[in-house]
Order: structure tokens, then sequence, then C-alpha cells
């Protein structure tokens, strides 16, 4: 690293002062860049993250283009379940198809124990060499027990999330047991990723939004809370995010992380009125990435408005980078990210 270390986005999740709010966008490397799609002509995501220089590159990209404050690890939330005896592929079109669904007891028994070093130790490789290319932290991070679950019991991608939530319903047992164990899963693999040079984590309960509070809080908050209470002793920023989870926040908010993160549809005063006084992250519609530049400088500055009432904001979107988006476009933010929150900083400050 030639450049001085620029820890503005762990100083921010920390609630700590800044100059500027940081900036980084959820699926920020790949799908928007034509580089990363001139890759895609010749390697699957599978080859990308099992070629640590290769998955390096793509994860560092979008960095060095956009002037982003953090990198997040290029790979997918599926990576680990063929560790413990998914049998996974990642389709075109689709997603992830998981040809050996998880639906009794017996299934989830069958399961086995992730061993980081064999089972993943590409993505170790690959954080290892980022940390000495880097000069902003590296997130690393995992999907959340239910948002995993949801995958292996639905055999794919879900609208309703119908037979997981038959699961949970009718076989308390197996439910149990597979929380468990994916649980276990995460710590061991989330505690890997840090060892190997993460600087923050987040975790990803993308659907978790399907359930109500009283089924969230019955049947998947006390597995985040042993996983959040197991992750806290590594001391590094823990972020927890996922999709339409507004009614969820509070809960998220109990639980020992740094960072709520906010969709697109919470508003960060909305947030802060509710109680949620850790440090946000968010929560620019990525839609609005497709708008004209006047109206995504509106929108941007009242949510920076916003999330610099308090200490602890990081800006960022509602949910991913979508294709479509110019990568010319989310520049242009990050530059207007700072140098906005920097002028109003010196102010305040």
């Amino acid at each position: 690293m030639t450049e001085s270390f620029n820890d503005t986005f762990l100083k921010a999740c920390r609630k700590q002062q800044v100059d500027h709010v940081p900036v980084w966008y959820m699926r920020q490397a790949g799908r928007s860049q034509p580089e990363y799609r001139e890759i895609k002509e010749k390697y699957s995501l599978e080859d990308i993250t099992h070629r640590p220089e290769l998955c390096a590159w793509v994860t560092k990209l979008p960095v060095d283009q956009y002037n982003n404050d953090a990198a997040i690890l290029y790979k997918d939330i599926m990576t680990p379940l063929p560790g413990i005896g998914v049998d996974v592929k990642i389709k075109k079109g689709i997603g992830p198809v998981i040809s050996n669904p998880i639906r009794t007891l017996p299934d989830v028994e069958r399961l086995g124990v992730l061993e980081p070093e064999k089972d993943v130790d590409f993505v170790l490789e690959t954080i290892k060499l980022l940390r000495t290319q880097l000069n902003v932290p590296l997130i690393g991070f995992s999907g959340a027990p239910f948002t995993l679950a949801s995958y292996m019991i639905e055999g794919g991608p879900s609208k309703n999330y119908n037979k997981t939530k038959a699961m949970m319903y009718s076989q308390p047992e197996a439910w149990q047991k597979l929380m468990d164990k994916l649980g276990s899963m995460v710590v061991t693999y989330v505690k890997a990723q840090i060892k190997a040079g993460a600087q923050a984590i987040q975790i990803f309960d993308s659907w978790v939004g399907a359930l109500n509070q009283q089924d969230y809080r019955l049947f998947v908050k006390p597995i985040m809370t042993r996983i959040f209470s197991e992750l806290k002793t590594e001391g590094v920023p823990l972020i927890m995010f996922g999709v339409g989870a507004r009614h969820l926040s509070l809960d998220w908010h109990d639980l020992s992380l740094d960072v709520v993160g906010l969709d697109w549809r919470y508003p960060i005063h909305e947030a802060r009125q509710d109680g949620i006084t850790k440090a946000v992250q968010g929560n620019l519609d990525p839609s609005l990435l497709l708008a004209p530049w006047s109206i995504i400088e509106e929108r941007a500055k009242a949510i920076l408005d916003a999330g610099l009432k308090h200490p602890g904001f990081i800006f960022n979107l509602g949910h991913g980078v979508f294709p479509e988006v110019s990568p010319e476009t989310l520049k242009k933010l990050t530059k207007f990210v700072h140098e906005y929150s920097r002028e109003q900083l010196a102010i305040t400050n």
C-alpha cells in the first residue's frame, strides 16, 4: 500500500469523529462494471471466487474507480454451504439452485461442519491478498441463518418462503437444529475471515423481512443473539442488513452489533425517532441511480442531512447496485457525498 490508510469507514462504524461521511455500495464489485462483464464472459462467479488474484482484482476495482471508503469481498452468500454438504449451483438468470433441499430432521442432521482452511481456503487467500493491496478497510460478510435456510429449504429463490415457514411452524425441532448448525457455521466462517484480515463484517439477512416480529423473536432472534455475542469478542465492527425489515430494526438494535443497515423504505430520521442510537448505514433507493443527476443529488443530500445529525453514519444504497447503473454515476455520487459531507462537518465540528 503506497497511500496512507483511510480508516474513515471504521471510525464511522464506531461513532467516532470523521472529516467526511464514508461511502461504499452493496454489490459495488461487478455487475455494472464493463471490465467485470468482460471477465464474466470467460469465468463464472464460482471460477472468479476460487481464483484469489482475480477475485481480489474484482473486489478492488470499484474502490479504484469510485474512490470508495471501503471494499467488500466479492463472493456469494452461498460460498460456505458446499463445505457442509449442500449441493448448490449459481444458475444464470435464476440465482442459487440447490439440488438436495433440506426438508426434514434427518436432512438437517446430515449437514456437516465447516472447516474454513479446507472448505473456503480460496476466500481466506483472497482476503490476505487484498490486505496487501487496499488502502481502505475490507468488509467480509456472511448470510444469516434464516436467509441461508430459505434457499436450502425452498431449493432456490422464493417469493413467499412458504416451504421455509411451513418447516419453521410444523417441525420446530428440525428448525432449531438447522438454526444452530447454520449459526455455528456463520460464526466459524466469519471468525476465519477476520483472522485472515477482514476489518469489518456485514451479516446479510436479506429475506428475513418476510417474517413478522413475533415469529422473528421466536424462531430467529435467539440464533442472531448468539452469533453477534460470539463475534463481538473479535473486536471488528459488525453490521446487520436486510430488506423490508423495518419492523425488525429495534430487534437488531438489541444485538451486539455496531451498525444497523437501513433499506430505502426506512428514512434515517424515522429510525432515529424510533430509538436506533447505534451507527446507521444507508439508504438511497438503487433505482434512483437511473434518474437524472439533479434528482440523485437532491435525494442524496436529504439522506446526508439526516445522517449527519448524529455521530455514526455510513452512506450506502438501500440495497445492491444493479447491472444497468453507470459506473460514472457511482463515481459522481461518491464525490458528491465526500464533498458535501466534508463541508457540513467543517461547519459543525
